[in-house]
């Protein structure tokens, strides 16, 4: 059984590099997110964004104080139990990273396919089912480069959810989308979160999507703030 909480990060400290190279880049974080929630998180190029949220997808190993995901330490994880992890992590970026030789359903297919539990036949029925939810039930069979940013957004959208994960980490999601796209993207990851009940973290610049967290955080020199309430 899950804990009341998705994520408790404590006293989480990180550096990059090594010897005379090596350099601090989060400071002392402190972080709980609940089932449901959506929060944001602002903050300038450079600030500790991305490294932050590759610890949380166990995208990279903790260094420093207690990263607890679903109940799991993951200070100390082995490569076996981050790769578990992940299992219940959805990751939609900047750079929708579909692959230009896999069709719309292909490219949500495998993602579905890692789910070792989960037969061939009902891998590809979810990811089609998943790309309908996404409103592009009439685009399965389409090569990304033939799609639109706003409908590969769409497709990385139904890659991540498509295994039903407990939380979504989106990097920047809607920055190369122009305004009218970019907010029909972020609605409708507001409205699939919500619907299958998983929290989700969003790191943006784009301040005309705020109005959808619960709770807006803020990352200045690898410190992380609460900014608003929303």
């Amino acid at each position: 059984m899950y804990s009341d909480l998705i994520l408790s990060i404590e006293n989480l400290n990180h550096h990059l590099g090594s010897r005379s190279l090596r350099k601090q880049v989060l400071f002392d974080i402190n972080l709980k997110i609940r089932p449901k929630e959506i929060v944001i998180m602002t903050g300038p190029s450079g600030s500790g964004k991305t490294t932050l949220l590759t610890l949380m997808g166990g995208l990279r190993s903790v260094q420093s104080g207690s990263l607890n995901f679903l109940g799991l330490e993951l200070r100390g994880a082995s490569q076996a139990q981050l790769v578990q992890v992940r299992q219940h992590i959805g990751y939609i970026f900047q750079a929708h990273n579909l692959l230009s030789f896999l069709t719309a359903r292909q490219n949500v297919q495998m993602s579905a396919e890692t789910r070792r539990d989960l037969p061939k036949r009902e891998a590809r029925s979810r990811s089609e089912a998943m790309l309908q939810a996404v409103k592009l039930g009439d685009q399965l069979n389409k090569y990304p480069q033939t799609l639109s940013g706003g409908q590969k957004q769409r497709v990385a959208i139904a890659r991540a959810l498509v295994n039903h994960p407990k939380l979504i980490l989106a990097d920047e999601p809607t920055a190369a989308l122009d305004s009218k796209t970019g907010r029909d993207v972020v609605d409708l990851m507001y409205r699939l979160t919500r619907e299958q009940g998983c929290a989700l973290l969003m790191v943006t610049h784009d301040n005309r999507i705020l109005d959808i967290a619960d709770r807006i955080i803020h990352m200045e020199d690898g410190q992380l703030m609460t900014k608003a309430s929303v």
